[in-house]
């Protein structure tokens, strides 16, 4: 046997299965991944006052502002009830993707994944 050589065979099948492994991660990876993008996500602020909803691609999709809570003598709340519920509402989908990804990756943290 050539020196630094493994004997024939050794090794490959355990190669060959975790690439295989692999490819079908990156798969449902991409599926989840896609699955996501098309969910819809609501958050609300205000008691209700104001409700936002955001597709899984952070894109915002709808703005329900309630008219109760339109007061042309305090547009500064209106706007930190709008500002609360449009972070609230990306959180919920960091948060998803977070706990697909968790799933996926039997818990490890593998940097640059979506």
């Amino acid at each position: 046997m050539a020196r630094g050589r493994m004997p024939m065979g050794m090794g490959m099948g355990n190669m060959n299965n975790m690439i295989k492994q692999a490819q079908k991660m990156q798969q449902d990876m991409v599926k989840m991944q896609e699955e996501l993008e098309q969910s819809e996500f609501e958050a609300a602020a205000g008691g209700g006052a104001v409700t936002v909803k955001m597709s899984g691609k952070k894109e915002l999709t709808e703005i329900k502002i309630s008219p109760d809570a339109v007061d042309p003598d305090d547009v500064e709340t209106l706007e930190d009830m709008i500002l609360v519920a449009v972070n609230d509402v990306i959180k919920k989908i960091d948060k998803q993707n977070q706990e697909k990804m968790s799933k996926m990756t039997g818990g490890m943290n593998i940097p640059g994944l979506f």
